[in-house]
């Protein structure tokens, strides 16, 4: 506990404080805090004085515009009123660290999965104009870009996959995994004949990492990669690594059933994730990118 407190007292703690003070109008007058394991990006922690508390983020002062992103990402989704997201309150810099304050939510593992679905299925029927979004993001640790576009097809490309096949070149990954990946990104457009996606407000993150449930069992979703984009990228991701509940998927599809197409295009949509995933945590992943494009390849032949 005297630990604790010395942490506290440190300025960089001091200065979150007076930052929550004045965003809130109350003066806030740190009494504990408490680290939060769970995550491999951030350090997370519960800040508290004697009657509330506050859910903190912390990293490297020069990752400050990914939390500036992830905030205004979160504010996306309080304002399509679909699901609950933790509330933004502010953000900043100190010396070497920034750090990103949200509303502190008691979660918990288990609770109405079917509202999860119908608000997913909700969420996306929030659209915009243009596929992207107004600024950039992160997706994990790497640069998400998400200049604005009118053609999802062109988006993706460009923005998605072609990026991450870039990102892979840098990182020494070349051979078999860029030659399908240039056959795939040129038949592209064949794996969408039959449907017209719609510039759906999506999470961009959504593995069951990021979602729970509140004390009173309704879902909450957080750490969000925000753009807007095909309703299938969101649902393909909750089957990648599993997580979600059949009550899950059984909601959102009676309101929103998937289009004709889906199961191939799930597979097309999580290959971002896995070469993510390869140019993040190294070769282990390359098999999984390199099957998964002969398989979306064999399905145009």
């Amino acid at each position: 506990m005297k630990q604790e407190f010395l942490h506290i007292a440190s300025s960089l703690w001091a200065t979150v404080a007076a930052q929550i003070s004045r965003h809130t109008g109350q003066t806030f007058a740190p009494e504990s805090l408490t680290p939060i394991g769970g995550g491999c990006i951030n350090q997370t922690f519960c800040i508290r004085d004697h009657e509330r508390q506050y859910f903190v983020k912390l990293n490297k002062a020069g990752n400050l515009a990914m939390f500036e992103s992830e905030a205004a990402g979160l504010g996306e989704i309080l304002d399509s009123a679909s699901l609950r997201v933790p509330q933004p309150l502010c953000c900043g810099s100190h010396h070497d660290d920034a750090w990103l304050v949200l509303e502190f939510i008691d979660l918990q593992n288990r609770g109405n999965a079917a509202a999860l679905g119908i608000g997913l299925a909700n969420m996306h029927r929030h659209t915009a104009e243009t596929f992207g979004w107004i600024r950039d993001n992160t997706i994990g640790s790497t640069p998400q870009r998400n200049a604005t576009a009118s053609d999802w097809i062109s988006f993706w490309r460009q923005h998605r996959l072609g990026y991450q096949l870039n990102l892979a070149r840098k990182n020494g990954h070349t051979g078999s995994l860029q030659s399908l990946g240039e056959r795939l990104l040129s038949e592209f457009q064949h794996f969408f004949t039959d449907t017209l996606p719609l510039p759906s407000l999506l999470h961009g993150d959504l593995w069951g990492g990021n979602y729970a449930f509140d004390q009173d069992g309704q879902p909450v979703i957080f750490d969000p990669a925000v753009y807007y984009g095909d309703r299938e990228a969101d649902l393909a991701m909750t089957e990648l690594f599993g997580g979600f509940p059949p009550d899950f998927q059984a909601a959102y599809r009676d309101t929103w059933p998937v289009e004709t197409g889906y199961t191939t295009r799930k597979q097309l949509y999580n290959l971002y994730h896995i070469l993510n995933h390869l140019n993040l945590f190294g070769p282990q992943y390359l098999s999984q990118a390199e099957i998964t494009m002969k398989k979306l390849l064999a399905e145009l032949y």
